[in-house]
């Protein structure tokens, strides 16, 4: 199974959605998406933003997001960012990350008041993990964490004293693995992968978060077309040993049928807010120059 392209015509975009849970999510009545398009990108020819990972620092909101630009040789991806001081109006600010090699899933997160990121960098058949070192513009390679396949939208959590890795390959195999340190080495858990040849289910779609406490789990689903909608998943045990999962019902994100994201979606990065209520940047693909 082959999935098939987008249909011409149509562009990938960022957006805002909110809800009661992470598993609940919808367009918030008061706000126009998208918040970023690829016309945003100021330094470079983009014909699409998408992979929005977010983080707060000193009170102001950062966006870092995959930003697929013109080159000499064709269109690369490239991790840009975008920054708001209230979470509504954004401004893009720059490609912050750029190697041979295409970018993008930017995996961001801070540990022990440092930022680090995990791009996908499949095309280096490597996971490499970057430190900040004048964030948010300026990254440093770190630690290579795992290498020799073509790993996709590596996702990283720290659970149980454990950081805790899933990665794809193909669209359709989702791979485990686990370490004692964030830096590795990295094992891969008994059970991995934990889908094999499933388009469906298989690769990552976002930030592993906590809810009701168990950590969920987002999967794009690859088919029949890329990037068609978001599915959720309820890790019940996660152990060294094992492993079991259980699907919601319904997609967490799906194609509205009209505007920006008319035909699919495939990134959520949830964050519950103080208030209990779920707020997640989210990508999708549709008509150009469409807000709804």
């Amino acid at each position: 199974m082959v999935p098939q392209t987008p249909p011409p015509g149509c562009q990938w975009s960022i957006g805002i959605y909110e809800g009661v849970s992470p598993f609940a999510l919808q367009p918030p009545d008061k706000r126009t998406n998208p918040i970023l398009c690829p016309c945003d990108v100021s330094d470079g020819q983009a014909r699409l933003v998408a992979d929005p990972f977010g983080v707060q620092y000193e009170g102001k909101h950062y966006l870092f997001f995959e930003a697929e630009v013109k080159t000499e040789t064709g269109y690369k991806g490239k991790i840009a960012v975008a920054s708001s001081e209230n979470g509504d109006t954004w401004q893009y600010e720059k490609v912050v990350l750029d190697e041979p090699f295409h970018l993008s899933y930017p995996y961001v997160f801070i540990r022990e008041n440092q930022f680090y990121l995990i791009p996908e960098s499949r095309q280096s058949r490597q996971i490499r993990l970057y430190r900040a070192v004048g964030f948010p513009f300026h990254w440093e390679l770190d630690t290579i964490l795992l290498k020799g396949k073509r790993f996709a939208d590596n996702s990283l959590f720290f659970y149980d004293d454990i950081w805790w890795l899933f990665t794809d390959s193909g669209n359709s195999t989702l791979r485990l693995y686990f370490s004692h340190h964030l830096k590795g080495p990295y094992k891969q858990h008994r059970k991995s992968p934990i889908r094999k040849k499933d388009p469906h289910y298989a690769r990552p779609a976002g930030r592993v978060v906590l809810y009701q406490n168990d950590p969920i789990r987002f999967a794009q689903d690859a088919f029949p077309i890329y990037g068609s909608k978001v599915w959720g998943f309820k890790i019940t045990t996660l152990t060294t040993k094992a492993y079991q999962e259980e699907a919601v019902a319904a997609p967490v994100l799906d194609a509205s049928g009209s505007g920006w994201n008319s035909h699919g979606m495939h990134t959520v990065d949830a964050t519950q807010l103080p208030d209990g209520s779920w707020r997640a940047y989210v990508d999708g693909y549709g008509s150009s120059n469409v807000s709804v």
